[in-house]
């Protein structure tokens, strides 16, 4: 079903803005050729009876029950770890990369192998609400086009880059780019792929160079990539200060932080993002501010593999574009609605500190708490101001991708008992939607699944 040249009439939630949350009731939508919207129309406009008029059967309006979200941006997915979802936590992190990641993305050369993981992973990411997602892909070639062409199937908006991996220091022989050269050449391809897929002319899915980290490049694929990104005008995401190891790497490679390494290989600019950079000093942080770069945080899977909490409210009192990411698989969920739920807890146990033979007043960082409302935010219009794109709200001039979700339905996660408050409602939205209560989902106004 699609809603472009229609309108939807129903009750919308949207967060523009960092710890507040609109609620749109009984407002109508326009959405027009494209997808976009024109007119957001409340029940208090005088034109919201023409504008119902005028549509007629073109109208849908939502049963009770029904709430329409912006869809949601996972900023940081590694497409071919979906098979090792919920398993192999048990490592550090450059344990668990050797051991078990490594060995799982080479096998991605054979595209019989790739077709049906990379299939199943971005169904099942739209069927849970993911309208946007950033993916790293492998380090082949032609599996990462194939990812590409996926997600241009299915109608998912996407962002699909090759990863390179160079260093033969730090890469296994089986799963590393062959040279400096051949790394940028694949790179390339893979962006020239894209930009002139038939599927592909509105540009809903785009090109991202991905040099996977520091640890796994030499400074000559790193200086390459920083000039072809200055050279295509391309999206960059890579890993950042993610753990003490990672972190530490890059500090005794060049006496800097990561965050100052990327910068002089010209890989900080407006349409950045870098993973999980927990360990990002202030200094950092207003270096990214700068460059108007962003951070994906990923707070389950930093759980696991960061030793430490990012500092998210402190990054958002300094203006820093922040979005949130599932890190499929180093987090063990896919769904983004965990990721609101863990960035909201792992605040709190920053905030709170976690270590009971402490006295309370020395135990946590004070004032490092943010609230669902603001989680939502970075889960939508955050990841929308990460990638520079117009989604993530309600307003004229963004994009229609928009999940429905049914309250009422009985295998769902949702229970509503006479709650009409607006916050209400959300909250148990927030927390208790599973994917059977996702009814709809809508990408650029045209229905997926």
């Amino acid at each position: 079903m699609t809603l472009r040249n229609r309108a939807i009439l129903g009750t919308f939630f949207h967060a523009p803005q960092q710890g507040a949350l609109e609620a749109l009731a009984d407002t109508l939508i326009e959405i027009d050729a494209t997808g976009m919207i024109t007119a957001v129309i409340g029940p208090d406009d005088p034109a919201q009876p023409a504008a119902v008029a005028r549509y007629g059967d073109a109208l849908l309006r939502l049963p009770e029950g029904r709430y329409i979200l912006p869809g949601l941006v996972d900023l940081h997915v590694h497409a071919p770890q979906y098979p090792q979802l919920g398993q192999a936590l048990d490592e550090p992190l450059e344990v668990w990369l050797q051991k078990y990641t490594f060995p799982l993305e080479a096998q991605y050369a054979d595209l019989d192998f790739a077709r049906p993981r990379y299939t199943a992973l971005v169904e099942d990411l739209l069927a849970n609400g993911t309208t946007t997602a950033l993916y790293f892909a492998t380090q082949h070639t032609e599996a990462t086009k194939l990812l590409a062409d996926i997600c241009i199937d299915k109608g998912q908006r996407a962002l699909v880059g090759k990863v390179v991996m160079d260093d033969p220091a730090a890469c296994p022989d089986f799963y590393r780019d062959a040279s400096p050269e051949a790394a940028i050449a694949g790179t390339r391809a893979v962006i020239d792929h894209i930009r002139t897929h038939p599927a592909n002319t509105d540009a809903r899915v785009l090109p991202v160079i991905t040099p996977r980290f520091i640890p796994s490049c030499t400074d000559e694929v790193l200086t390459g990539l920083g000039q072809l990104a200055a050279e295509c005008d391309c999206h960059i995401q890579t890993h950042c200060s993610e753990s003490d190891w990672a972190h530490h790497h890059v500090l005794n490679r060049y006496g800097h932080t990561d965050a100052q390494a990327l910068d002089s290989f010209g890989l900080l600019t407006r349409k950045s993002v870098l993973g999980h950079s927990n360990f990002l000093t202030d200094a950092d942080m207003d270096r990214l501010v700068a460059r108007q770069s962003a951070v994906a945080h990923c707070a389950l899977s930093n759980i696991y593999f960061a030793n430490a909490v990012f500092p998210l409210r402190r990054a958002l009192e300094k203006h820093l574009h922040v979005g949130l990411g599932t890190d499929i698989s180093g987090g063990p969920s896919a769904s983004m609605f965990e990721a609101c739920r863990t960035t909201v807890q792992a605040s709190r146990l920053l905030q709170d500190g976690v270590d009971p033979t402490l006295p309370a007043a020395n135990r946590g960082t004070p004032g490092s708490a943010v609230d669902l409302k603001t989680a939502f935010h970075l889960a939508t219009a955050g990841g929308g101001a990460a990638l520079d794109l117009p989604i993530g709200i309600f307003a004229p001039g963004y994009r229609f991708d928009a999940i429905a979700i049914d309250t009422s339905g009985q295998t769902g996660g949702i229970r509503l008992f006479g709650e009409t408050r607006p916050d209400a409602v959300f909250e148990k939205i927030l927390y208790g939607t599973s994917r059977a209560n996702i009814e709809h989902v809508w990408v650029d106004g045209r229905r997926t699944g």
